[in-house]
C-alpha cells in the first residue's frame, strides 16, 4: 500500500513537471494549521494559495509528520479568489508517540516560475513548516488560525502591506517576525533574497504587518513571515506562511483607511466603531474586516456597510463582548480596503486591538466574625466564571487600577488570600488559614472574578476591616541583654481600651507565654500577674538564650473573679528581632527575622567601636538584608539591629522600638568567584570546538585566579573535568574531541586559595551535519560528475536510501551513505529526467544515533558535452 501511494504521488508529480514549465508552476503561498484532538492526537489543516491558470493541480499531498513517518492529506475544498488565486484546503488527523518537538512539513515540486528573488524558481521545491510542541505541562494548543489569505497585488513605488490576520483561539501570544523561505525538507533557499526595497522589507513583531517600503521592481517575489505562539512566557509551536507577491508598474494609487485605535471595553458594554477610507484617485472603495471576535458563538461582532460613494467608503463595528470573549490578550482586528480601479486593484490594511475586560465586583461589607473577617458581595451576574480570588493587604492602598487591565500587580501590596469557588458566590471568611487574624491590624481587601481561561477580571473597589479589640496589645519585645544563659527580654504590652463591652469587671490576671524561636507554637507561661487595674503592663524575662534564639511571647488576659474566670478575647502574639550573621569576603551579610502584628518600617544597624566600646550606626534599611561591606579579613566584628513600626489600625501604638540580640561575626574569604557566561562555536572542517567565556563582573574578575573547563560528549553523561587553565586572563580554549564534533561545555572560575565557583551553564553543540544529496548528475561516460555521491561523513553509520522513476519503480536503494550510483538500472543507463528519493540517515548525535528523514529529485542529465556546474545539495 506503501508504495502504491508512493506511485501516485510521484507519478502526478512527474506528469506535471514534464508538462512543461509555463503550465506546472502553480504554487504560490501556504501554511500548515492544526487543532489538538486529545493529548497526542492532532488535525492538520493543509492551505495552499496556487495559480488559477495552470494544468498542475494536488488533489492530494504528502506529509512529513516530524517523527520519521509520513501521510497523505486529501484536499476537502477548492476557493477561487482574485487575482487567479486557488486556495485549497486539505486535512489529516495524525497520532504522535509521544512527548516532543516535531516539526512538520509539507512540499510540492511546482513552485512558480520567475520568481525574482529565488533562483531558478522552477525548479526549486516549494515547502511549508509548522512546529508543533506535545508537552503535557503547557496543556493542550491549537494554532492560530490565519483569516486573511495572501493575495494581494503590489505597486512599484508604493508601500505594500499584508497581515496574516491571526487569531489564536486559546488566546495565547503572538509574535512575528520574517524568513527565509523553503526548499525540501523545510531547509533554507539556499541563495535566497529578500525582495528589494528603496527603504526596508520587515514584518512587526507586535501588529504582524508585513511592510515593503517600496517595491523598486516589477515581478513576482516570495517572502516567508513566522508567527510564533507564546504561553507562560514559552514558546509552544511556531506557524510559517510562505507569501508570493506580484508587484506591477501602476498608475492607480492605492486607497487610504482611516486612523484606528485600540480599545479597551468591559464584558456588557457595547463598541460601535466607525470604519473609513478614501481613494486619492476617486475609485469606490470595498471595506472588509477579519477578526477572531467575529468567530465567538456566544456574541460575534458584525461589520455593517454604511456608506459607499466614489472615492469614500464607510462601515461601523459593532459588538458588545460578553463573559465567554474575556481573556488576557487582546482581540486583533483587521480592517482593509480595495479600491475598483480598471487598471489593477490595489489595498490598504490596518490594524488595531480590542481588549475585552471582566467587569469589576462590588465589594458590600468587611465585618469581623471573631477572629476572622467576613466579606460579601454583590452577584456577579454570569455563570461563566469559576469564582473569585481574594486579596489582603495591611493598611489601605492607594492603588488605582487603570481602565485597560485586570487583576491586581504585586506592586498594588495586595496579596492572595484565598478563592471562593462558584459563579454564584458572594461571601468569604478570612481565617488567615486557620490561624486568626490579628487583633491589631487593620485589614484592607479587594476581590477579583476568574474565568476559566485563568484571566481575572479588574479588581473590586477597595474595603477595609478590623476585629474588635479586647485584649492586651504587645508593644515591645527587645532584647536587653545576649547571653547563653543569662539573656534577657523586655516585654511590655498596652492594657485593653473596650472592656466596657465585656461583662468583665475584674480583678484581673495577666498569663505570659514563651516558645522558642520567632515562629514557635510550643508555649509555655513563664508568669502571671495578677491586677485590678491592668497597669501592670511590662516585665523583664531573665535567664534566657538569647544569643542562639529568638523567642515569641503571648499574653492572655483572664477575667479572676471568684466562680467567673474566663478569658477575656483571643490573645495576639509578637517576636523580639532576630539578626543572623553569614561572613563573606571582606564582608558580613545579615538576614532579620520578625513576627510581630505591627509593621516594621525601618531597621538601624549598628557596629560595635572596639575602641569605644560602643555601639556606632553604619547604616539604615527597610528590606529584611543588610551587608556591612569593606571589612578586614580574620577580624571580628559586633552588631545589633534596631527596628522602628507601628500598627496600622487607627488609635493603636506606633513609633514601637525594639532591638535584636547581639551577633558576631569574623570576615573570611569563603566565596567563590562569579560564574562565568559561555559560547561554544564549532569549526566543522577542522573538527574543532571553541569555548570562550567572559566574566561581566570586573570586581569578580579581581578573586579570579584560572578556570576549569568540563565536557561530556553524550547528553545522558556526568560533566568530567577537560583542563585546568590557571590564567585569569585567558578566556577562551580550543577542544579537539575527534571526528564527533559534538559534546557539551561548562566552566568554573576559582580563586587562589581554591574556592571553585559554580559551573557555568552547560552549553551543547551537536555534531556538524555533513550529509547532503546533490540535485543533479551526469552520467554520460566524460568522468565528470558521472556518479551520484552524496556528501558525507563518518558520523553517518548507515542510510536507507531509496530512488523511483516518474512512474513509482523503485530503480535503486543502498545502505551506503555515499550512495554512488552510476545511474543505471538493469544493466543500462536510465533515461534523462527528474527522479524521486526518500532517504532515511543514522547519524551519530550528542544523545547517541538519531534517525531523520530526507526526500527530494535528482536531475539526471545523460546528453554528451551537457554542462551542469558544481552540483547543488
Amino acid at each position: 500500500m506503501k508504495l502504491l501511494k508512493i506511485r501516485t504521488l510521484i507519478a502526478s508529480a512527474f506528469l506535471f513537471l514534464l508538462a512543461g514549465n509555463a503550465w506546472a508552476t502553480h504554487n504560490r503561498a501556504g501554511e500548515i494549521t492544526y487543532v489538538q484532538l486529545s493529548d497526542l492526537t492532532f488535525e492538520i489543516t493543509i492551505t495552499t494559495y496556487t495559480y488559477t491558470l495552470s494544468y498542475a493541480d494536488r488533489p492530494e499531498l504528502e506529509v512529513m509528520w516530524g517523527d520519521n513517518s509520513t501521510s497523505v492529506a486529501k484536499r476537502i475544498s477548492i476557493l477561487f479568489l482574485p487575482n487567479y488565486y486557488k486556495r485549497n484546503i486539505y486535512k489529516i488527523t495524525h497520532t504522535y508517540p509521544g512527548p516532543g518537538v516535531y516539526k512538520i512539513v509539507v512540499q510540492d515540486p511546482n513552485r512558480n516560475a520567475d520568481i525574482k528573488n529565488i533562483p531558478n524558481s522552477v525548479n526549486v521545491i516549494f515547502s511549508i513548516s509548522t512546529i508543533l510542541i506535545v508537552n503535557p505541562s503547557i496543556g493542550r494548543n491549537n494554532t492560530p488560525v490565519l483569516l486573511n489569505p495572501p493575495y494581494d497585488k503590489a505597486a512599484r513605488g508604493y508601500v505594500f502591506i499584508h497581515n496574516p490576520g491571526a487569531y489564536d483561539p486559546d488566546g495565547d501570544s503572538l509574535s512575528y517576525k520574517i524568513t527565509v523561505c523553503t526548499r525540501e525538507d523545510g531547509r533554507p533557499i539556499e541563495n535566497y533574497t529578500f525582495p528589494p526595497a528603496s527603504h526596508f522589507i520587515r514584518v512587526d513583531s507586535i501588529s504582524g504587518d508585513l511592510i515593503w517600503d517600496t517595491p523598486v521592481d516589477t515581478g513576482a517575489y516570495n517572502v516567508a513571515m513566522e508567527i510564533e505562539e507564546w504561553r507562560y512566557g514559552k514558546k509552544i509551536g511556531i506557524v510559517e506562511r510562505d507569501i508570493q507577491i506580484n508587484v506591477y508598474d501602476s498608475k492607480n494609487k492605492p486607497p487610504v483607511n482611516g486612523p484606528l485605535h485600540d480599545i479597551c471595553v468591559e464584558a456588557g458594554k457595547p463598541v460601535n466603531l466607525k470604519v473609513t477610507a478614501t481613494d486619492p484617485d476617486n475609485d469606490f472603495i470595498s471595506l472588509m474586516s477579519t477578526s477572531g471576535i467575529y468567530t465567538i458563538p456566544e456574541c460575534r461582532a458584525r461589520f455593517v456597510h454604511l456608506d459607499s460613494i466614489a472615492g469614500y467608503a464607510s462601515a461601523t463595528l459593532q459588538w458588545t463582548p460578553c463573559h465567554a470573549a474575556v481573556r488576557n490578550q487582546p482581540y486583533d482586528v483587521l480592517i482593509k480596503s480595495d479600491d475598483y480601479s480598471s487598471e489593477m486593484k490595489l489595498s490598504d490594511i490596518d490594524n488595531f486591538r480590542i481588549k475585552v475586560l471582566g467587569p469589576a465586583p462590588v465589594l458590600v461589607n468587611a465585618a469581623p466574625e471573631g477572629k476572622f473577617i467576613r466579606l460579601t458581595w454583590n452577584n456577579y451576574g454570569t455563570d461563566v466564571i469559576t469564582g473569585f480570588n481574594i486579596y489582603r493587604r495591611d493598611g489601605p492602598s492607594s492603588f488605582v487600577q487603570d481602565s485597560c487591565s485586570s487583576g491586581l500587580p504585586p506592586s498594588s501590596g495586595f496579596a492572595k488570600v484565598g478563592y471562593a469557588a462558584g459563579s454564584s458566590a458572594v461571601s468569604f471568611v478570612d481565617t488567615d488559614n486557620g490561624q486568626g487574624l490579628q487583633f491589631s491590624r487593620e485589614y484592607t481587601y479587594r476581590i477579583v472574578a476568574v474565568y476559566p481561561n485563568g484571566t481575572e477580571s479588574k479588581a473590586s473597589n477597595e474595603i477595609s476591616g478590623a476585629l474588635v479589640s479586647g485584649v492586651p496589645v504587645i508593644t515591645n519585645v527587645s532584647v536587653r541583654t545576649t547571653s547563653l544563659t543569662n539573656g534577657s527580654v523586655y516585654v511590655a504590652w498596652r492594657k485593653p481600651d473596650r472592656l466596657d463591652t465585656i461583662p468583665a469587671l475584674g480583678p484581673y490576671e495577666y498569663l505570659i507565654y514563651r516558645a522558642e524561636s520567632i515562629t514557635g507554637t510550643n508555649y509555655v507561661q513563664i508568669r502571671s500577674i495578677n491586677t485590678s487595674t491592668l497597669n501592670e503592663t511590662s516585665f523583664i524575662d531573665t535567664l534566657i538564650n538569647t544569643q542562639g534564639s529568638g523567642y515569641v511571647y503571648k499574653i492572655e488576659l483572664y477575667n479572676n473573679a471568684p466562680a467567673n474566670r474566663f478569658l477575656i478575647g483571643e490573645p495576639g502574639y509578637a517576636s523580639s528581632v532576630f539578626l543572623a550573621a553569614s561572613p563573606g569576603d571582606r564582608k558580613v551579610r545579615f538576614t532579620i527575622s520578625r513576627n510581630t502584628p505591627w509593621i516594621n518600617t525601618r531597621y538601624d544597624f549598628f557596629r560595635l567601636n572596639q575602641a569605644t566600646n560602643r555601639y556606632d550606626s553604619i547604616g539604615t534599611t527597610t528590606q529584611l538584608t543588610f551587608t556591612d561591606e569593606g571589612l578586614v579579613n580574620g577580624r571580628q566584628y559586633c552588631y545589633r539591629v534596631r527596628s522602628t513600626g507601628g500598627y496600622t489600625n487607627p488609635g493603636y501604638p506606633v513609633n514601637l522600638i525594639n532591638f535584636s540580640q547581639e551577633t558576631c561575626a569574623t570576615a573570611v574569604d569563603n566565596e567563590a568567584p562569579c560564574i562565568p557566561q559561555i559560547s561554544v562555536s564549532s569549526q566543522c572542517d577542522s573538527l574543532y570546538n571553541t569555548v570562550r567565556w567572559t566574566i561581566a563582573d570586573t570586581k569578580c574578575l579581581e578573586d579570579v585566579s584560572g578556570y576549569k573547563i568540563y565536557y561530556k560528549l553524550l547528553t545522558d553523561e556526568n560533566l568530567s573535568l577537560l583542563t585546568t587553565i590557571n590564567d585569569k586572563n585567558t578566556f577562551m580554549c580550543k577542544h579537539y574531541p575527534g571526528e564527533v564534533v559534538a559534546g557539551c561545555y561548562a566552566v568554573s572560575a576559582f580563586d587562589a586559595i581554591g574556592n571553585e565557583g559554580e559551573k557555568s551553564a552547560m552549553i551543547c553543540v551537536d555534531s556538524c551535519k555533513f550529509y547532503e544529496i546533490p540535485n543533479v548528475f551526469t552520467p554520460n561516460g566524460d568522468d565528470i560528475n558521472d556518479r551520484l555521491v552524496a556528501k558525507t561523513s563518518g558520523l553517518i553509520e548507515k542510510v536507507d536510501f531509496k530512488l523511483f522513476n516518474r512512474y513509482g519503480v523503485l530503480i535503486f536503494e543502498t545502505d551506503n551513505p555515499k550512495l554512488d550510483w552510476e545511474g543505471t538500472y538493469k544493466g543500462k543507463i536510465v533515461s534523462p529526467g527528474v527522479y524521486f528519493y526518500q532517504c532515511d540517515v543514522y547519524e551519530r548525535r550528542i544523545s547517541g544515533l538519531e534517525m531523520y528523514h530526507l526526500s527530494g529529485f535528482v536531475h539526471v542529465i545523460t546528453e554528451k558535452g551537457a554542462t551542469v556546474g558544481k552540483p547543488e545539495y
